[in-house]
């Protein structure tokens, strides 16, 4: 360690994992944040009403007393992982945690060695940024897919300025994988929290808010683990698609109000909705309001992503030609190679 780096004040930090029924999966999640190189300061698991046969609150008790950082928060009423993560940031009541930073990992979940330390010392160096985030590892249960998210955002642990992002994303190279994120808890409660009504889009909404308004850091290594089941929110959600375009009218009805004009014309500009595919390219086409959006790059990477979740769509049927997907992941270059 230098002279400057014994100088900086450590900054606060806080894990917060969010539970309803996944007490077969608490013990890996915790484990991997008790084995962290950077310990938080204090882990605080909130328990939503579970009613499983999974015993999460035995579970969660017997890391508690054995671990003195670790709290229980347990809900009377299921209240739902939203108002958990706004409890975080301290836009609900009552407050969790007055860290300066927060990492929000899903019950289900696990990070991987290096984590916390790397995503801290980069926030520590960079106290601008609105968040720190890393390449995730995803897993897709069902099918056994298995890909990198957010390769090729930089080779080097670096600080993204909102113009740098802009770029980034015009490039189709900007993707922020929320499960590896920590965040500076003041640049999100600025940025709105976790807004409700855009339900499973709602990180993706405020990381890109806060981000486009900060930067970001962002370290180039596979660093947590995303296990997707066919039952997650996203899926459910997804699948419903009168309650999907709903969602996305609220996003873009979000961006048209004063305060987020801002970060509308970096979303414009760079073409960063086209990740929403076929559903979001038909709203912007109905609505005269929104059609500045559908600029050339947007409909670039749009046609592209659509052509890869059609493609995707096929291995959900037919999960026999998941070695196939891998293959290609590997091949295009969705996966970096582990560090030794």
């Amino acid at each position: 360690m230098t002279q400057m780096e014994s100088n900086v004040q450590r900054p606060t930090l806080a894990v917060i994992v969010p539970n309803f029924n996944h007490g077969k999966h608490l013990p890996a999640c915790l484990e991997s944040i008790l084995h962290q190189s950077w310990q938080p300061d204090e882990i605080i698991i909130v328990d939503d009403a579970s009613t499983d046969n999974n015993n999460s609150v035995e579970v969660i008790q017997s890391y508690v007393q054995k671990h003195p950082q670790i709290r229980l928060v347990r809900n009377e009423r299921n209240r739902g992982v939203l108002s958990t993560l706004n409890r975080g940031l301290g836009l609900e009541e009552p407050t969790l945690t007055r860290a300066e930073y927060v990492h929000f990992p899903a019950a289900d979940d696990e990070l991987l060695p290096g984590l916390l330390e790397k995503s801290m010392k980069l926030l520590t160096q960079y106290p601008q940024a609105a968040f720190c985030c890393a390449i995730g590892d995803w897993h897709e249960v069902a099918t056994g897919l298995n890909w990198h998210v957010g390769v090729g955002m930089g080779d080097r642990p670096c600080y993204l300025s909102p113009s740098d992002m802009v770029e980034l994303e015009k490039q189709g190279r900007l993707f922020v994988a929320t499960n590896t994120v920590t965040v500076r808890r003041e640049a999100i409660r600025e940025a709105g929290g976790y807004i409700a009504d855009l339900k499973w889009h709602c990180d993706w909404f405020a990381l890109h808010v806060a981000g486009f308004r900060h930067g970001i850091c962002f370290v180039p290594e596979a660093l947590a683990r995303f296990n997707i089941i066919p039952t997650s929110f996203y899926k459910r959600g997804r699948a419903d698609e009168a309650a999907y375009r709903a969602v996305l009218e609220k996003m873009l009805g979000l961006l048209d109000r004063p305060e987020y004009q801002d970060v509308a014309v970096k979303i414009r500009e760079s073409g960063a909705l086209f990740q929403f595919g076929e559903p979001i390219r038909e709203l912007l086409r109905s609505n005269p309001g929104y059609q500045s959006y559908l600029n050339p790059i947007f409909l670039r990477k749009n046609r592209r992503h659509v052509l890869k979740l059609r493609l995707k769509s096929v291995i959900d049927k037919f999960p026999f030609l998941a070695p196939l997907g891998n293959l290609y992941f590997k091949i295009a270059g969705y996966r970096v190679p582990k560090k030794t």
